[in-house]
Parts: structure tokens; sequence; C-alpha cells
């Protein structure tokens, strides 16, 4: 990957990250894989809208799903996001 690809892919993550539900639903998968009903409990959002956020963030790498039986459960495709998203999360807080 050459520099342009590089800038070019980091602004399409930085484009995926821009939503906040997406980033709360990274959060929720900070520690542990959860399937869609799980989700949808703790976003509080349709199952449609949920699954049109985890589209977005599975077509960019962010998370990858596992089937189990009946159930498709999501994990954090590298759990490096999270040390990424706790460094802006510091940076607002000494803006506040």
């Amino acid at each position: 990957m050459n520099m342009i690809e590089l800038y070019e892919r980091h602004a399409e993550i930085c484009k995926t990250l821009s939503n906040p539900k997406r980033l709360e639903i990274i959060n929720l998968l900070r520690n542990k894989k959860r399937n869609v009903n799980e989700l949808v409990k703790l976003v509080k959002i349709s199952q449609s809208n949920l699954s049109q956020h985890l589209l977005i963030l599975r077509q960019n790498k962010i998370v990858i799903t596992k089937r189990k039986g009946k159930n498709i459960y999501y994990k954090l495709a590298y759990p490096e996001m999270i040390k990424a998203c706790d460094i802006i999360r510091k940076i607002l807080f000494k803006q506040e």
C-alpha cells in the first residue's frame, strides 16, 4: 500500500468512527463478543438500524463475526482500536 492509499484508508476509518452509535458499539465490544440481540438492548436502537451500523463496521474491517448456532457474534477485529478510541477520549476530557 502506498502513502496515498494509506491516507485514503485512514480517512475512511475516521469516517466510520465519526458516528456516536458506532463508537458506542465498539466500546461495548471492548472486552466481550456480543450478538445482535445483546447489542440492540444495550445500544437502544432498532435491530435494522443496528444492522446497518454493524455492516459498516464489518465492511471497514473494524469488527468480525462468528456464527454460533443461530446467533452471529461480533467482536473487534483489532483490539488496538480501543487504544485509539481511548486516546481520543482522554484528549476530549482534557479539553473540558
